[in-house]
């Protein structure tokens, strides 16, 4: 694995990601914003938080799979979530709870997140880009 995830003394402890990404591999990979498309491109989760993040996942993994990774290789997360407060945070995570047990990984790679007055697609409540480094 390319990525070592470390939490530094000296910066706060974060549960459900770490605060720096220390690549040594040779091959970045670049993941588009993800949003809850299945491979037709149907809105999966329509009006639920919790599966698109789910569905944004499991698209980043299988993004990841063809360039020979898998979220272990992910460095960097950004998550965009439509009109965010913070009473959507139990939604968020059980979504990427959701996604963790189909993935096989407890995916914690540092990420931002931001919230957004709206997306592309209006039915489309999160977003989520990947940045990874394969050996």
């Amino acid at each position: 694995m390319a990525i070592d995830l470390v939490n530094p003394t000296g910066l706060p402890t974060i549960d459900v990601y770490r605060q720096v990404s220390i690549g040594a591999g040779s091959k970045l990979v670049f993941v588009a914003g993800q949003v809850a498309w299945d491979a037709e491109g149907v809105t999966v989760g329509e009006g639920d938080l919790a599966a698109q993040v789910e569905q944004c996942y499991l698209n980043i993994g299988t993004a990841l799979a063809e360039a020979g990774g898998s979220f272990d290789d992910v460095a960097k997360l950004t998550v965009y979530v439509v009109d965010w407060t913070p009473d959507k945070m139990p939604s968020l995570l059980e979504g990427i709870s959701r996604a963790s047990a189909k993935l096989g990984t407890t995916p914690v790679p540092p990420a931002t997140l931001l919230g957004v007055a709206a997306l592309d697609v209006p039915a489309h409540l999160v977003e989520i880009e990947a940045t990874a480094i394969l050996d």
